[in-house]
């Protein structure tokens, strides 16, 4: 297990409903203003912490460029009302940004620089594109066979864990209406009430013939993308969208999406100085790199580096959130380990639920911290692939 001088506790962690993109309800929503809204909900949830002895807000996001650039992190720290004491920096490691940002604000408590901190994630995929506005890859990608797969759409990726470990489309489809079945069945039992903050969406619609706007406002409090119309029938009928005699289908594929998370991370000394109830600790987090053309299977090297620095073993976890980037990569992943099933999401992935880039590992860990306590079980992981080849996990045990 490896040292740290103190332990990192989380004491709040809270979500947005993820929406869809580009068409969903944050179509018209800053990022830096949904971020906004999600940091002070997380700082609602512990209203005895003064806010000034928070150091900074250490927040992921996959494409920090226009409306979510500038160092959103710093941005939506200021809007949400933290006091100008409290620092931002926004980091990216594509799809585990959010959860790289958690495991930062508990490494510098861990090791003793910090006793507050906030971590979190993200990201318009309806205002910021994938790869971004103007994507540009440096000509020096496609001079050695190794590098070319930097330049591999991640649909791509997919295909070529799909070859190279024998999933095949039936069970990349059936994985994928499992998905959105265990996240309806979720939905309809309340599963993710406590982790999420329903968002109040404002819409304008001008009137031409009065010259008026009118404003009607909704509350959105429940993710988008789960559909109980799915069926293995309908996913069948998709053709491949990355091959053209591919298995990868936009069915069995994540979701394009509009989300925001975030954690409270503190010390024991502010646990006992402001009477603070931990929710979880953060036992450990492991990164790992893969070929960037099989970019997919990056957890598989991930997860056991994860649960070597925590002395843990896989049959220790309890709940496992295994991004579901791609139903290929999952599988894959799943087979390779040997991951008991039951345990992985149980309440449905980023097929069904939707996956802001970013965002995710912070709204994945909060689904974690809360999952774990709903349910009385002790240890819980976040796993994910990352673009250009890499797989990250985190561990948390609840408290």
């Amino acid at each position: 297990m490896s040292k740290q001088l103190q332990d990192a506790y989380i004491v709040a962690a809270t979500r947005a409903p993820i929406g869809k993109a580009p068409k969903g309800s944050y179509k018209n929503t800053r990022p830096d203003d949904l971020l906004a809204t999600i940091l002070k909900s997380a700082l609602a949830q512990v209203p005895d912490l003064d806010p000034k002895v928070i150091e900074d807000a250490i927040i992921g996001c996959a494409i920090p460029e226009a409306q979510q650039g500038l160092n959103v992190a710093r941005i939506g720290a200021l809007l949400s009302g933290l006091p100008n004491t409290v620092g931002g920096v926004t980091v990216n490691r594509f799809c585990a940004s959010g959860l790289t940002a958690l495991a930062m604000a508990a490494d510098r408590i861990r090791v003793g620089e910090a006793d507050a901190m906030i971590a979190g994630g993200i990201e318009s995929m309806s205002m910021v594109p994938m790869m971004g506005n103007t994507p540009s890859l440096s000509p020096s990608i496609f001079e050695r066979d190794e590098n070319v797969g930097i330049a591999y759409g991640m649909g791509l990726t997919a295909e070529k864990v799909a070859q190279q470990w024998g999933v095949t489309r039936d069970a990349q489809d059936a994985f994928a209406l499992a998905s959105h079945q265990k996240a309806i069945q979720a939905q309809q039992a309340g599963e993710f009430t406590n982790e999420i903050t329903p968002i109040e969406i404002v819409e304008r619609f001008p009137n031409l013939a009065t010259g008026e706007v009118s404003i009607k406002t909704r509350t959105l409090s429940l993710d988008e993308g789960p559909r109980p119309d799915t069926s293995i029938e309908g996913l069948g009928k998709l053709r491949p969208v990355f091959a053209n005699k591919g298995s990868v289908t936009a069915g069995n594929s994540s979701q394009t999406s509009d989300g925001a998370g975030a954690l409270l991370v503190v010390s024991e000394k502010i646990l006992k100085q402001f009477n603070l109830t931990p929710l979880a600790r953060f036992v450990s987090f492991a990164v790992r790199g893969v070929p960037p053309e099989i970019m997919g299977i990056g957890p598989k090297e991930a997860i056991p580096a994860a649960l070597r620095a925590a002395g843990l073993t896989q049959q220790d976890m309890d709940w496992i959130e295994l991004n579901e980037a791609f139903a290929a990569q999952a599988l894959a992943v799943i087979k390779d380990l040997d991951l008991d099933t039951r345990k992985v999401n149980p309440m449905g992935g980023a097929i069904a639920l939707g996956h802001p880039l970013g965002a995710t590992g912070a709204i994945r860990a909060a689904t974690v911290v809360h999952a774990l306590r709903r349910h009385n079980l002790k240890y819980g992981m976040v796993t994910m692939c990352v673009g250009t080849g890499m797989g990250a996990a985190g561990i948390l045990e609840r408290m």
